[in-house]
């Protein structure tokens, strides 16, 4: 598929609106301006099982480190291929300065955004590398940084839902990590999330996280049909079964404040559709 096809197509997938981005910090608010280019990094819908391969196979030619991150990923370069580059998270599973931590994570995280046909977390895999297990990230290349003092704003309504898709996937995974150091998009104004190594938890209610404003109609639907057959088939080789309930528990409680968010303001002041 053409890039250019491709990139309207997953511009079709992020439609709806929100009244307003907001994610952290506090204070007013500032907006920063449109990029003025417009490569589309969102490479990988469609290619998703050439890229996975490569990903885990393909031959490394360097590896460097990357100054950015909690946990100092690497980044390594391939042979000519259908990715150029990858982040390299060889994080062990257990605890790490109060955080339980895991390359599966990663993984997991993928897998997912793909069972709900997300396309905003990218092809990540498990590879071997110098005697280490570890996750291998498409590393997104055209991107750009986020930050909080002057959040993006992007044309609306593609970027408020885009936001709101975001936080409705971070309360399901229990994301606590959300930062504006894995927050980036491209000058499509298509947002990516990366950094997923502390969600998967046991972590059985929604505290902590950033909460809803809107609902993204579609995903919702998407989220709510999902049963533990369902989580076992596609992330149960990431995931522990405890795990997996905790997610389920809360979606369940998603689902209570969704449900609140109706009553006070009725179903079209809650869904995007």
């Amino acid at each position: 598929m053409p890039r250019t096809t491709l990139c309207a197509a997953a511009l079709l997938a992020v439609l709806a609106t929100t009244p307003q981005v907001r994610v952290g910090g506090s204070g007013r608010q500032a907006f920063v301006a449109v990029p003025t280019s417009a490569e589309c990094s969102l490479t990988w819908v469609g290619r998703e099982d050439e890229i996975e391969v490569f990903l885990a196979s393909g031959r490394v030619l360097k590896m460097e480190d990357v100054p950015i991150g909690v946990t100092k990923p690497q980044r390594a370069t391939l042979e000519p291929g259908p990715v150029a580059r990858f982040a390299w998270k060889p994080i062990k599973p257990g605890y790490s300065k109060g955080f339980m931590e895991s390359y599966r994570a990663e993984i997991a995280a993928y897998k997912l955004d793909r069972m709900l046909d997300l396309h905003m977390v990218p092809p990540i895999v498990e590879r071997e590398f110098n005697g280490r297990n570890g996750a291998a990230v498409m590393w997104i290349e055209n991107t750009r940084g986020w930050n909080l003092k002057q959040p993006p704003q992007g044309p609306q309504p593609t970027w408020s839902r885009q936001i709101t898709r975001m936080k409705m996937f971070d309360l399901l995974i229990a994301n606590i990590d959300r930062n504006e150091g894995n927050l980036i998009y491209d000058a499509d104004w298509h947002l990516f999330l990366i950094d997923h190594s502390r969600a998967f938890t046991n972590k059985k209610d929604l505290k902590g996280l950033e909460p809803l404003g809107r609902v993204d109609r579609q995903l919702w639907d998407k989220m709510a049909a999902l049963g533990v057959p369902d989580l076992e088939a596609g992330l149960g080789t990431w995931v522990s079964t405890d795990d997996l309930k905790a997610l389920l528990i809360r979606r369940d409680r998603m689902a209570t404040v969704i449900k609140d968010m109706v009553a006070k303001r009725g179903e079209t002041g809650v869904f995007y559709d």
